[in-house]
């Protein structure tokens, strides 16, 4: 071996006609479809159809996909009775992550070795549509709240603000959410993708490898960076105090973030489609402070030093203006990613190989004698 990349940074580990992500050009498409087109014409069940079956759906197969998935969203009542038991200050994510867990033990379906290609993607749909339920129902139980049935006349959006908010949402509210929905439902190899397809090949099941990608996307450097966004709007308080906040982070070299991307070296392509919802949420609901710190320091970064907010900068704004807790957001992050992730696996089965790199040993090259313990 005589090349090594740090990370994998660079390295081409797969083939995938999920999602084009062009860093460069600050595009991105999923199966050929621009998300600026797909933004405009679709909805996020049109998306996971597309990303499902490398297709969109007509009119016929869109009613049916809808279907299947809101009538997939029970839980066994044995992960329902978990979510019941769990302290108030568990992490959302722990809970996604066990309780996504759980429902493989409850789940005949779920089995290793050669794949059933169309069980899993039964498995596949049934994962989109239950993870926003577990997410959900541990919001309401931490509260000490009952637990509401599960609805089958709302869309995958407007049945999460539903079930957290305890009303059905405006046509805005839950476009917004949807919109959020479908910018984040895959965007290449990234390090939870990644895990996950890495638990597939394997020939594990497909709730292993959505616990592995919910566990990477748990880490900061992954997931979370929009819990940050909307702590450091906190942290200035007022529009007054932005230009004060930002300067010092300049000069102090402080982190802000919602600003840069590893991949975009230009603007993030799915930015400006949060950055529109969330001037519309605010017009719709009077509470323009949020939107307008956010911009400010967005116009600041462009012209001090070049970066432009990420979608993680605006999507704090949507989030917290739609009334969901910033602990929730990261789990959003995976409620959406679950249309991805699935779509990767189901394509890795495909045609598998086992991800098995070197690693560069750095280690003594000479043997030393093992020394007997009682002469250490």
């Amino acid at each position: 071996m005589s090349d090594y990349a740090k990370g994998l940074e660079g390295v081409v580990a797969n083939e995938s006609a999920l999602s084009k992500v062009e860093g460069l050009a600050g595009k991105l498409s999923y199966l050929g479809f621009s998300i600026d087109d797909l933004v405009e014409n679709c909805s996020f069940e049109e998306v996971t159809f597309l990303l499902h079956n490398n297709r969109l759906p007509n009119t016929e197969e869109l009613a049916s996909f809808e279907t299947k998935l809101r009538n997939d969203r029970e839980l066994p009542e044995q992960v329902i009775s978990f979510i019941k038991s769990l302290p108030a200050e568990a992490t959302p994510m722990d809970v996604l992550r066990t309780a996504v867990s759980m429902l493989g033990i409850f789940d005949s379906r779920a089995k290793i070795g050669e794949p059933d290609h169309e069980l899993n993607r039964e498995v596949a749909l049934s994962l989109v549509a239950k993870t926003p339920v577990i997410v959900a129902y541990y919001h309401l139980a931490r509260q000490g709240k009952e637990l509401p049935a599960v609805r089958t006349d709302l869309s995958e959006a407007a049945h999460f603000l539903y079930l957290i908010n305890g009303v059905v949402p405006s046509e805005a509210e839950a476009r917004t959410l949807d919109v959020a929905y479908i910018i984040h439902a895959d965007h290449g190899m990234n390090a939870s993708t990644f895990s996950a397809r890495v638990t597939i090949a394997t020939l594990s099941d497909i709730y292993s490898a959505m616990t592995s990608a919910i566990g990477t996307l748990k880490g900061p450097l992954h997931g979370g960076a929009n819990e940050g966004v909307i702590k450091m709007l906190k942290e200035i308080g007022s529009e007054d105090a932005v230009d004060a906040f930002v300067e010092d982070c300049l000069v102090n070299k402080k982190k802000i973030m919602g600003i840069g991307h590893r991949v975009y070296k230009v603007l993030d392509p799915r930015a400006p489609h949060l950055q529109k919802m969330a001037i519309k949420l605010t017009d719709e609901l009077g509470e323009s402070k949020w939107i307008n710190m956010s911009e400010r320091i967005a116009a600041i970064m462009r012209e001090r030093k070049g970066l432009n907010a990420n979608v993680d900068f605006y999507s704090a704004t949507v989030y917290y203006s739609l009334g969901i807790p910033t602990d929730l957001f990261t789990p959003i992050f995976g409620i959406a990613r679950m249309s991805g992730w699935t779509a990767q696996v189901l394509e890795q089965l495909q045609d598998s190989r086992l991800y098995r790199p070197l690693t560069k040993y750095v280690g003594p090259e000479t043997l030393s004698p093992v020394t007997p313990i009682s002469e250490r």
